[in-house]
């Protein structure tokens, strides 16, 4: 390196030289704090355990009215039951199958939690026409979520005392769903040991390969600690911690990766271990910044939806982000100063010994010459782009939203052989019956109540009704409909529509009691309503926010607009994915309405992370522009020199997330299929083939942004890097 190129080194200044030179000078003292602190958390988190506690409520929904009447006035929470359910084929009227019927429930009723258990043979409605098929239902006195494994599993091996070979019993109800939902240990492992693969094939020693991986590790086992403690303060969803691993596992490999690849250039280039670090993060990390902070907006942008069960995640995955852009800026470094001198001897030889056996080989030839022949067909590539990114997309548009029942259980699983026993005995609709509060007020409910139960009886795709339970005071009273079709059908949502909507006003009016469809079924309607009411806002703010970060970034109009028009296509291929595997059934997935709220999950997850490669492949071509002057050099150069890592950075995310698949949780299928999707089109697809593309079209108008608004703009770019060196120095475009 010449004396000028030093002495620029000695002199930069700015708040990420002064981290990297303070990580690297202090690096015992940095990795000994992350040490301390990681196993500190985690000593209290061991301790204390978790609290996290689901949160359904869905303020100002019908259902929500329905749930809290019944809490007031005496009826205790819905839901919170088991359904233990008998099959013979022989019948279960027989006096030696009643006597094991008998005797199980009472072993299950003197269980703990159970607070009372009615027979089969004390109602005739809980046993079929045929009488083969007949259940039992277990009150709990505690929420389903709130028992253990070892719990559920008691109550299950109790009832299941009772098996004969020709008498089987199974549990259902959400606490038995527990069992099905197993661990996701097996995915996490999975993704670490793949993205290590890559790594060592990237850099080529296993100890360069795990530098990125260890980073990650540390931020996100901070974090997750840290969200146990807090789950006893705040209300944290139970599937909050695996969402945490999945995004933190794959935003600290990425994150870490492109410093670290900046870092393994400037070694190549000649420069010593400590002022390529600085430049690393002076430059990459400084790309990092920006971009978790845009991801760490998207996902705040969830608690405009004003939904409980998702407030909590998406306070979470922006701690997990914001800890692993902190380790990146901080404890990489360290580990930069640790074995710096050892990868600067194994990369330049390794480089010696690539250029010997290929003299004309060049850094990033191949994406040299992709970028040069996308700039020579501009449009042909962003068309066929659009068709295909277009078709993919397109099945999104048919997405129904809802949540998975039993009926999506592992087949082996005894929550979903009692609701396929149910099914078969009583109708599909018996998995999921409607729950009808009638609020009597003074007059009293029961009067309202029987007039409402005849009617729902001659009411079109209602196949059962019970008779009305009235509260102790007499002024709210519930009745269950058992409708025709499943949970899930589009029927049993437009019959519960038709009720609110046609037949219960119409009643209402007769009768002048209130009356409202509440239950699971109706619920999981409501939280759908909820969430595509308030997308739009959520979108907004998003889109808005980030649309901010990056003009006041990059000093350019067309730039974020263009970030945020491509987002939007990559997360929109992702949920047409989506909806084609989970919804529609393909590849053998039991089709289910998706998740609820996985689009706007995927959504605020995907739009942060699709501008990390925005943010790095961008802030190159910009580097490339000030140090040659050319728009269509700097587009050329940008992509050779990020092409590669884009890649690798997608690849890891992209089977980290794909991981997830392995999971037996429904919800981190889809969310890891559909993130895994979403950076396949972007990596790949956008910031490959398009960005270069568009940014060839637009030419020097890519950075215009209107005087007026440049004065009053301030410039979020905090430091440049230094020239490189006998660089000429770029004129300013306008």
């Amino acid at each position: 390196m010449s004396a000028d190129s030093a002495e620029r080194d000695s002199t930069r200044s700015g708040v990420f030289v002064r981290i990297a030179r303070f990580a690297q000078r202090r690096k015992l003292a940095a990795v000994g704090v992350w040490v301390a602190v990681l196993a500190g958390i985690w000593v209290a988190a061991s301790v204390a355990g978790d609290g996290y506690r689901d949160d359904v409520s869905l303020p100002g929904t019908e259902s929500q009215r329905a749930a809290d009447l019944m809490a007031e006035h005496g009826f205790g929470r819905a839901g919170d039951t088991l359904q233990i359910v008998f099959h013979s084929a022989d019948g279960l009227g027989g006096p030696a199958v009643r006597k094991k019927v008998e005797s199980a429930l009472s072993d299950v009723e003197a269980l703990p939690y159970i607070s009372r258990v009615s027979s089969p043979y004390g109602n005739p409605a809980a046993i079929s026409q045929d009488g083969a098929v007949g259940y039992a239902t277990a009150v709990l006195d505690v929420a389903s979520e709130d028992m253990s494994l070892d719990e559920v599993q008691r109550i299950v091996d109790t009832a299941q005392s009772a098996e004969t070979a020709r008498l089987e019993v199974e549990v259902g109800g959400e606490a038995a769903r527990l069992l099905a939902e197993g661990e996701t240990g097996t995915a996490e492992t999975v993704g670490i040991l793949a993205a290590l693969v890559i790594l060592v094939l990237m850099f080529g020693t296993v100890i360069a390969a795990s530098l990125p991986i260890i980073t990650a590790l540390f931020a996100v086992g901070s974090t997750v600690g840290v969200i146990i403690l807090a789950s006893h303060l705040f209300t944290i969803s139970s599937y909050t911690q695996y969402l945490m691993v999945l995004v933190g596992l794959g935003v600290g490999i990425d994150y870490a990766l492109l410093i670290f690849a900046r870092y393994r250039g400037e070694l190549l280039k000649g420069r010593p271990p400590e002022a390529a670090a600085t430049t690393a993060i002076d430059s990459a990390g400084r790309t990092v910044f920006f971009a978790g902070t845009t991801v760490i907006v998207a996902l705040l942008g969830l608690v405009t939806l004003g939904l409980g069960s998702v407030q909590g995640s998406a306070l979470a995955l922006a701690l997990t982000v914001l800890a692993t852009m902190i380790a990146s800026l901080t404890l990489l470094p360290a580990l930069l100063g640790l074995f710096g001198r050892r990868f600067a001897r194994q990369f330049t030889a390794r480089a010696a010994k690539r250029a010997a056996k290929n003299p004309n080989r060049s850094e990033g030839a191949v994406w040299r010459r992709l970028a040069t022949f996308v700039q020579r067909r501009p449009v042909p590539a962003i068309v066929v782009a659009a068709v295909v990114l277009g078709a993919l997309a397109g099945p999104a548009l048919t997405m129904r939203l809802g949540f998975a029942d039993a009926g999506n259980d592992p087949s082996g699983t005894t929550s979903r052989q009692a609701y396929d026993l149910l099914a078969a005995g009583f109708g599909p609709g018996v998995n999921g019956p409607l729950l009808i509060t009638v609020d009597g007020g003074d007059r009293g409910a029961e009067q309202p109540a029987l007039a409402a139960a005849r009617v729902l009886a001659g009411t079109a795709d209602i196949a059962a009704t019970t008779p009305p339970t009235v509260s102790a005071d007499g002024r709210v009273a519930t009745i269950l409909a058992v409708p025709d079709s499943a949970p899930q059908d589009e029927r049993t949502a437009e019959l519960v529509t038709a009720l609110r909507a046609d037949v219960l006003p119409e009643l209402s009016d007769r009768t002048g009691a209130d009356f409202f469809v509440g239950g699971a079924t109706a619920a999981t309607q409501d939280y759908a309503d909820k969430v595509a009411d308030r997308m739009p806002y959520f979108i907004a703010v998003v889109v808005g926010l980030s649309l901010l970060i990056l003009m006041l970034m990059f000093r350019s109009v067309l730039i974020p607009i263009k970030a945020a028009v491509l987002n939007l296509v990559s997360i929109g291929a992702a949920l047409g994915a989506m909806t084609l595997v989970f919804q529609e059934g393909l590849f053998g997935i039991d089709p289910a309405p998706i998740e609820a709220y996985i689009p706007v999950l995927v959504f605020a997850i995907v739009f942060g992370l699709s501008m990390d490669y925005e943010v790095f492949l961008v802030s190159r071509i910009h580097e490339e522009r000030e140090r040659t002057g050319s728009d269509e050099t700097a587009v050329r150069e940008g992509l050779a020199h990020t092409g590669a890592v884009i890649t690798a950075a997608g690849l890891i995310m992209i089977l980290i997330f794909g991981a997830f698949m392995l999971s037996p949780q429904r919800l981190l299928q889809q969310v890891g299929f559909g993130m895994a999707v979403a950076i396949f089109v972007d990596a790949v697809v956008i910031r490959c083939l398009v960005v270069p593309a568009a940014m060839q079209l637009m030419g020097r108008w890519a950075w215009w942004l209107p005087a007026p608004l440049a004065r009053r703009l301030p410039s979020l770019n905090l430091e440049s890097p230094p020239e490189p060196e006998d660089a000429p120095t770029a004129k300013q475009h306008a």
